[in-house]
């Protein structure tokens, strides 16, 4: 398996353009990069981790930001005039580029169930008899999230998963022209199945149906183009493939779907034409204070203070993504997915995830994983998510054949 090259030229533009980070006093030295995957000299990682999926390792890059962004909460003033570690548009910008959105459609979010949820509400579904669809493999505390719903009024169908997947014409079937949302993940966490967002897309809009995807295992892993798919919202966390930290992540809303939009929580961030009248020298007026609501998507989404560290980290995980390459990536990948599946399925090993996957995630359930697998890839030193019957492994762009190879000769051993 060889490694993958991208441009040498597009990762030292990249280093070069980031503030002076080699001169922070408490970071590491980042290692000039070789042009090949695997990457480990971006990152200081420790044993042989195959677990991206549930939390990705942050970068060296993205660390050395985040102590700029420390050294600024310190008021020690070792950092250079100018630099803003709240500067969030810019980077706000470099995720909407990331899934080809306009940098007017995203707004700032503390986690993808806040997206979701923002979605659900912001569409006035609780308390009525209106109708979504769901599966069985969207992220848990969606389903979660549905069952309240449905126990509150909503009429909701959530299509069972057959042969480890989705099938598009059930999903079809459960679309009724009366249907308001049809929700899912994009990359389940649970088994690592990948809808064809733009199909569903295409079935749901001609029913009428708006879509919601959940992209925390998508974006950063897969190429995502909005605009391609057609898709109304989408949500994700950025501590996972976009490498940045947990408390911040993104809510995308295409552009002529806002005004119809409830509010359903509201904050300073969301004000414009602000003015006091209780203060000395404030304009005198008959009210206390005086503002108008933004019509803008931080003025329907964004409530209060962010987790600052967490742009901070991603200002860079972005600028790499990009220099990277996510279809860079995702090539790379491939073929340890493929060896993954190829050489693991088989006796007490049963495959959860589709072989032609293209997504970032492979499963396998074993019966009694937690207790007997567990201890044996811990004594190893590899972690990969282990649950009382199944496994689930997602290497990354830092991973080598080697550590897969690795995980094998261990897992085999008990097939």
């Amino acid at each position: 398996m060889g490694n993958q090259d991208f441009s040498r030229r597009k990762f030292v533009s990249l280093m070069t353009g980031l503030p002076a980070l080699t001169q922070l006093p408490v970071q590491s030295t980042i290692p000039s990069f070789t042009g090949t995957f695997p990457a480990k000299q971006l990152f200081e990682i420790k044993g042989n981790y195959l677990n991206a999926a549930y939390t990705h390792p942050m970068s060296i890059g993205s660390r050395a930001e985040i102590n700029r962004f420390l050294n600024d909460r310190m008021q020690n003033k070792k950092e250079a005039p100018g630099y803003d570690a709240f500067e969030r548009a810019e980077v706000a910008a470099s995720f909407a580029q990331l899934i080809n959105a306009d940098p007017s459609e995203i707004a700032w979010i503390p986690s993808t169930m806040y997206g979701e949820n923002m979605v659900v509400n912001g569409l006035s579904l609780p308390g009525t008899t209106e109708s979504i669809v769901t599966d069985g493999f969207h992220f848990h505390g969606s389903l979660h999230l549905y069952n309240q719903l449905a126990a509150s009024g909503n009429k909701v169908t959530v299509v069972k998963p057959r042969n480890n997947q989705i099938d598009l014409n059930e999903l079809d079937q459960a679309i009724k022209p009366s249907t308001k949302l049809v929700a899912l993940s994009l990359v389940s966490a649970t088994t690592g199945f990948q809808h064809s967002l733009k199909e569903v897309c295409k079935l749901a809009h001609a029913k009428g149906a708006l879509v919601y995807a959940d992209i925390i295992q998508a974006a950063g892993a897969i190429p995502i183009d909005v605009k391609d798919t057609n898709v109304d919202f989408c949500a994700c966390a950025t501590y996972k493939w976009l490498m940045g930290d947990f408390g911040i992540g993104f809510l995308y809303v295409k552009k002529d779907l806002l005004p119809m939009m409830k509010r359903m929580a509201i904050g300073y961030r969301q004000m414009t034409n602000e003015v006091s009248h209780v203060l000395p020298f404030d304009t005198p007026g008959s009210t206390s204070f005086d503002s108008e609501a933004r019509q803008d998507m931080s003025g329907h989404f964004e409530v209060g203070t962010f987790a600052n560290s967490g742009i901070a980290a991603l200002r860079y995980s972005l600028q790499l993504l990009h220099s990277l390459g996510v279809s860079n990536i995702a090539a790379y990948r491939q073929p340890l997915i493929n060896k993954l599946q190829n050489e693991i399925a088989g006796g007490r090993f049963i495959p959860l995830t589709l072989k032609e996957t293209e997504g970032p995630i492979v499963c396998f359930a074993f019966k009694d994983a937690g207790k007997l697998l567990k201890p044996a890839l811990e004594k190893e030193g590899i972690n990969i998510s282990v649950y009382d019957h199944m496994i689930r492994i997602s290497p990354s762009f830092y991973n080598s054949a080697t550590e897969i190879d690795q995980l094998i000769a261990v897992l085999k051993k008990y097939q």
